[in-house]
């Protein structure tokens, strides 16, 4: 059993500042999270606003991992899907602090999501990671199935391009 708790997010100052220094360091430290380095704070922020927003208007579940009061990381579910394509939900913007890997948080945070999307009636959930350096061996490890890979997709954040893996998961 893990010694950190999983637990929906909501849009409060405290949150918000958290999440937008976890999404600063990740961009920092090279993750591919949409977002190019240096990220200021304030736009980290107002991303952030804009997401708990969403998920307070139920579009999205965005998760947090904490150790205490300490936010250790985080992932969103994306539940607004297009009308015929009701039975799928996206992951989206999964974060583990560095010196926290190695926990079971990014898994433990899997897990949540996809117990919340079964829960909503998803029975199919999508993702896209970064081909260099990203989470693609953690997720097959959770049992997502690679689709395909798009070379070239995307820019890293401390420049370069990068390819794009796409993977999904059928729930049961």
């Amino acid at each position: 059993m893990p010694d950190f708790t999983v637990r929906p997010l909501g849009p409060d100052a405290a949150t918000v500042n958290a999440l937008a220094a976890l999404i600063v360091e990740t961009v920092a430290g090279g993750g591919s999270v949409s977002f190019m380095h240096p990220l200021a704070m304030d736009d980290a922020r107002a991303f952030w606003q804009g997401a708990l927003t969403a998920a307070a208007e139920g579009r999205r579940m965005v998760l947090g991992a904490f150790d205490g009061d300490a936010l250790i990381g985080t992932l969103t579910l994306l539940l607004d899907c297009p009308p015929n394509q009701p039975h799928r939900a996206e992951f989206a913007k999964m974060m583990t602090q560095p010196s926290q890997r190695g926990r079971g948080v990014a898994t433990a945070l899997i897990n949540e999501a996809e117990g919340i999307a079964r829960a909503r009636g998803r029975t199919l959930i999508v993702l896209d990671t970064a081909s260099d350096g990203g989470a693609g061996p953690l997720y097959e490890r959770c049992g997502f199935r690679l689709a395909g890979e798009v070379p070239n997709y995307a820019l890293k954040p401390h420049g370069g391009l990068t390819g794009t893996l796409y993977y999904y998961k059928e729930l049961a």
